[in-house]
């Protein structure tokens, strides 16, 4: 049941841009979803000045419907990084939902809402997207756990952007429990189960701040996992190519809106760049994905998964989150596996220092309830 809307507090008002439902039952699912998802009699704004006025929705999306299959209660449409082009979470027309784990710092983009609010309990689990690392980014950033499921094991019916070849719908939450949980509702055929055995993992060879590849070697290492190391030669190409696929889907959607002053400035700077972008560079992007996929499900055949850090360094505080293009190197460890269409787990392991960090689990394609049961027990380890 979703009701009508109500006036958002003070205390939520920069985490969900709307509050639909505040009245939750017992024993009911509180679910937050972003605000590029449709709910029908609700406006998707998108984190945009652009759709302040947009009409609402006239149908749930996909994904909504689900949840409401399920009896959940869509308490509030979560905000977002603008047009779900960014990683930095910043939001200067609807607030920066703050990041009640780390409070100095970002909480990450573009699902920075749904992030906050599981963090901040005000939802059992939230759903968000993810086309370069919007999920596990803020999943990292905000101490909680991500999901990027394979491509299309969600179905995008009723999501911003209408088409893309690399976004993805999953859920956040704080544990594996609620993950699979949220999983089992919104991915037909998805059925969760423990991992029987002893996983095989790959270790990317990719580089990160110390601390970060402290925090990930201690958490494998106190997990009942068996991890060897593994190259994956196309790992920076699929880097850039993913932006290149992504900024050259993205322009034909918004490239209207540059200039018009409906749009924060790292949009504007990002959408015009991307308006550049040729065909014979698409077409190389392309090749490259094409290539990196090939590479993984090779990979994939000798793990069980491959791991990586989600971050390459600590998130950046607020006061340093200025810089977009600065910030995309972000999204260097996670938005290969959109390019190449792989599921991807984020799980919080904390530096030694108490600063946030992740471990990224990469799965084989439609394999996400493997992924999210060998996420079980390195998180079990974690939190013995």
């Amino acid at each position: 049941m979703i009701t009508s809307m109500s006036s958002s507090c003070a205390s939520v008002s920069d985490t969900l841009a709307f509050i639909v439902d505040v009245d939750v039952g017992e024993g009911e699912l509180r679910v937050a979803v972003k605000d590029c998802l449709d709910i029908a009699g609700f406006r998707t704004s998108c984190g945009s000045q652009a759709f302040a006025n947009a009409p609402p929705a006239r149908e749930n999306s996909a994904v909504v419907q689900a949840l409401l299959d399920h009896g959940c209660r869509i308490v509030g449409k979560a905000n977002m990084h603008e047009l779900a082009y960014g990683v930095t979470g910043v939001n200067a027309w609807t607030g920066t939902p703050l990041n009640v784990n780390f409070p100095e710092r970002i909480p990450g983009g573009s699902s920075s809402g749904p992030a906050v609010a599981v963090a901040a309990g005000l939802v059992d689990f939230s759903i968000g997207t993810d086309t370069g690392g919007s999920i596990r980014v803020p999943a990292a950033c905000c101490g909680v756990f991500g999901l990027k499921p394979t491509f299309g094991a969600v179905p995008r019916i009723g999501a911003q952007p209408r088409e893309s070849s690399l976004d993805c719908i999953g859920p956040l939450a704080r544990d594996m429990s609620g993950i699979s949980e949220a999983m089992r509702m919104i991915s037909p055929g998805f059925e969760g189960g423990p991992f029987s055995g002893r996983p095989k993992l790959g270790r990317v060879l990719v580089s990160a701040d110390r601390r970060v590849d402290e925090a990930v070697d201690a958490a494998l290492g106190r997990a009942a996992v068996d991890v060897q190391p593994v190259e994956l030669a196309s790992f920076d190409e699929a880097f850039m190519a993913g932006l290149t696929i992504m900024g050259a889907e993205m322009a034909p959607l918004f490239g209207h809106l540059c200039g018009t002053g409906l749009l924060g400035a790292d949009i504007d700077g990002r959408l015009s760049a991307a308006s550049a972008i040729t065909r014979e560079q698409v077409a190389e992007a392309e090749a490259v994905r094409r290539r990196f996929a090939a590479e993984v499900d090779e990979a994939i055949k000798h793990f069980d998964a491959l791991v990586t850090p989600v971050l390459p360094g600590i998130p950046p505080l607020l006061a340093d989150a200025g810089d977009a293009q600065a910030a995309l190197q972000l999204t260097k460890f996670v938005r290969p596996f959109n390019l190449s269409g792989h599921p991807a787990l984020s799980i919080p392991a904390p530096t030694a220092d108490g600063l946030p960090a992740a471990v990224q689990l990469v799965g084989g394609k439609h394999l996400d309830a493997k992924l999210c049961a060998i996420g079980e027990i390195v998180a079990e380890a974690l939190h013995e």
